[in-house]
């Protein structure tokens, strides 16, 4: 008789399986480890009883046996899912032609194309450096005292020593901190960091292999190309102990921090030289590590894993993600779906909040990485690195979100609360495609037609003012007089030259001295002729006029006789009483959607009624400096700047356009706005387009 095949294929034989922590409902768990891949699985205690008797090979056979050999219910169907778990996890033992081309699909997916893979490496990979183990058993015997109670009590006594000294000299330690920054100051954080951080992995690796636990690797990872030092304790998880566990999870913060307080306390004692400095270092770098960057547990850093064992919740942030997407879209769409697992209302709370917050974390750090890296590299690269990263870390999670209303289909809309979110999403996604908006927005300057600004030409001294603020002056009227003691003396001296060379020549025919050397006096006299033409010049502009009829604003408090004057002060300025004008910046990306006669609008700031206007001329280059200091960002507009040699560059690419007001109107005081103007329909989602096809066109060729 021929024996049937079993149904179920067989564990594999290498798997190793370990008593695991007890649950919050008491009931046991255990862990299995997977030492081909080196990766762990808790079981839960139905999850147990069913591999335990995973030998019947027959999923009817092995839940009646768990049904009546235990107090759990359960099913044909647990047993299925429970082999469809063990077979995407490569746990079983089978050669059949399911197993086998299961195995081939997982091999291919294994094998990406160039690109993927380097992406995914370039995004994150390690490097193993050593095999600890032996090293760490032959040397704990050493370091072990550093666990003792003796030790642990004078660090703390250190600690709080350190702090009430740093607290006394607290203005000392900031200024340190400050002066610190500097290049040689940040080499030198970047060495103490990089010892901080030993220490750091070799306290988790001293204290997992104080608890019997095997570290195979340690070595250098590299998360977007930035590196830090790692640890494998995946072993940890073999402890059944939650106490050995959060102390295995955080040892490298202990070992940092008890680096950080004898660094501080030494920094309090020590006189000043390069022990003390190299004490402020250590102090200032562990204790700055450990509290901003090892605590947090938004990364999968020491804090994530320790908040994981303190809510004994493995694979914590794909959980609370589940959870929180769950969520949303119940929110959103009233689904009526069950949570992905069940939690106390108040836990259940705690893994949401902790989601949204984990998202908004990694946004701004990956969004923050993503500019370093497009800084740092050459354009063209880091360009494409900047895509890479935002498209892996933050659109990647939504279309991924999106795939999933998109399988719902028809469900998303089955209730009212569905209904209303539907539209609510649709409306937004309608007026982001519809080129509903035709205007474009720019600051703006409301001035007169004509505007000059009146310098001194040279370092004078004022004689003599000619003029008040708010006068009507016309066209060449004098406003001020200079004067300049060391010219009026020049200009005498070329006069007398003159005469005396005048004298000399006019003698040449009775006097034989002159007569000989005039072709000397000659070029003497042509030389003085030409010094005194040049002063008089020059005295001239030592007389302000105006250059075009108007009114005199803004006249300098420092404009009184007897002051001297520098050429960079602005001194008083005319305004044209002919009429105002408006100076728009416009954007790169909207200097396209307008044109030469176009309608415009200008609000001025605070004001309720705007003014009409109509572009009469658009400037083709961007402008180098910002001649309107009150459209800067510096000085509360609109514009981001930023000062170089006393002149204001804007951050952006902007393009002058110039506005005739209708009708024409004097303009008292130049103001600051918002220019409106008419240009081609566009909608939001082909301006951020434009806008980002700007950029790539800009920084792609130069």
């Amino acid at each position: 008789m021929l024996r049937a095949e079993p149904t179920l294929p067989p564990l594999r034989e290498d798997l190793a399986l370990h008593p695991g922590p007890v649950g919050a409902d008491g009931a046991p768990s255990w862990t299995m480890h997977d030492p081909l891949r080196n990766q762990f699985f808790r079981l839960t205690w139905p999850a147990f009883e069913m591999l335990s008797r995973w030998h019947l090979a027959d999923a009817s056979t092995i839940a009646r046996a768990v049904s009546s050999e235990t107090t759990l219910e359960v099913t044909p169907e647990d047993i299925a899912e429970m082999a469809t778990f063990l077979a995407r996890s490569q746990l079983l033992k089978d050669h059949g032609p399911a197993q086998t081309g299961r195995l081939l699909a997982i091999n291919r997916a294994h094998h990406l194309p160039w690109w993927s893979w380097l992406m995914h490496h370039y995004l994150f990979f390690r490097i193993p450096l050593v095999h600890p183990d032996r090293l760490l058993s032959r040397y704990l015997p050493r370091v072990a005292w550093l666990g003792g109670w003796s030790f642990r009590l004078s660090t703390l006594a250190a600690l709080a020593i350190g702090l009430f000294l740093a607290g006394r000299q607290w203005d000392a330690f900031a200024t340190t901190f400050v002066d610190r920054l500097s290049l040689p100051g940040l080499a030198a954080f970047g060495l103490t960091l990089t010892v901080a951080k030993v220490i750091h992995e070799l306290g988790h690796a001293f204290t997992a292999r104080n608890f019997g636990c095997r570290v195979p690797t340690m070595g250098v990872a590299f998360l977007v190309m930035w590196p830090f030092f790692y640890t494998d304790v995946n072993d940890a998880w073999t402890l059944p102990d939650r106490r050995r566990r959060l102390l295995v999870g955080g040892a490298g913060i202990l070992a940092e921090l008890t680096l950080a307080a004898w660094a501080t306390l030494a920094w309090g004692l020590l006189p000043e030289g390069s022990p003390r400095a190299i004490a402020f270092t250590l102090a200032a770098t562990t204790w700055i590590s450990s509290l901003t960057i090892n605590l947090s547990p938004f990364m999968r850093f020491d804090g994530y894993f320790l908040l994981m064992d303190t809510l004994d919740l493995p694979n914590l942030h794909g959980r609370a993600f589940a959870l929180a997407r769950w969520w949303l879209r119940e929110r959103l769409f009233d689904l009526g779906e069950p949570p992905p697992e069940r939690h106390s209302s108040g836990r259940q709370a705690f893994l949401i909040a902790f989601s949204f917050v984990v998202w908004i974390y990694r946004l701004v750090v990956f969004l923050g990485i993503a500019v370093l890296v497009y800084h740092f590299f050459i354009k063209a690269v880091g360009i494409l690195l900047f895509g890479v990263e935002v498209g892996w870390f933050v659109l990647r999670p939504i279309v991924l979100e999106l795939r999933e209303w998109r399988r719902l289909g028809l469900r998303l809309v089955a209730r009212r609360r569905g209904l209303i979110s539907s539209g609510i999403l649709a409306g937004l996604f309608l007026a982001a495609i519809i080129p509903w908006n035709n205007r474009v927005q720019a600051p703006a300057m409301l001035k007169a037609s004509e505007h000059a600004a009146i310098y001194a030409p040279a370092p004078a001294r004022v004689a003599s003012i000619a003029v008040t603020d708010g006068q009507h002056v016309e066209a060449g009227q004098t406003l001020a007089q200079f004067d300049t003691p060391d010219l009026d003396y020049q200009l005498a001296q070329s006069e007398r030259d003159i005469a005396i060379g005048r004298y000399q020549l006019a003698s040449v025919d009775f006097d034989q001295q002159f007569r000989d050397h005039s072709p000397v006096i000659a070029r003497r006299l042509e030389t003085a002729t030409a010094r005194r033409t040049a002063f008089t010049a020059d005295r001239d502009r030592r007389r302000l006029t105006a250059p075009f009829a108007g009114v005199v604003v803004d006249l300098s408090h420092e404009m009184a006789p007897g002051q001297w004057i520098g050429v960079k002060e602005p001194l008083l300025a005319i305004r044209s009483e002919k009429g105002a004008l408006v100076e728009a910046y416009v954007a790169e990306e909207d200097l396209p959607r307008i044109a030469v006669g176009a309608g415009a609008r200008f609000l001025p700031e605070g004001a309720f009624t705007s003014i009409a206007a109509t572009v009469t001329a658009i400037d083709r280059t961007a402008v180098p400096t910002l001649a309107d200091p009150a459209l800067a960002s510096t000085f509360g507009g609109r514009l981001g700047t930023r000062v170089a040699k006393q002149t204001l560059i804007p951050d952006e690419a902007v393009y002058r356009v110039r506005l005739t007001v209708f009708p024409p109107l004097a303009v008292p005081v130049s103001r600051r706005g918002e220019a409106f103007i008419e240009g081609e329909r566009q909608s939001l989602l082909a301006r951020s387009w434009r806008s980002l096809a700007a950029v790539l066109l800009r920084e792609w060729g130069g």
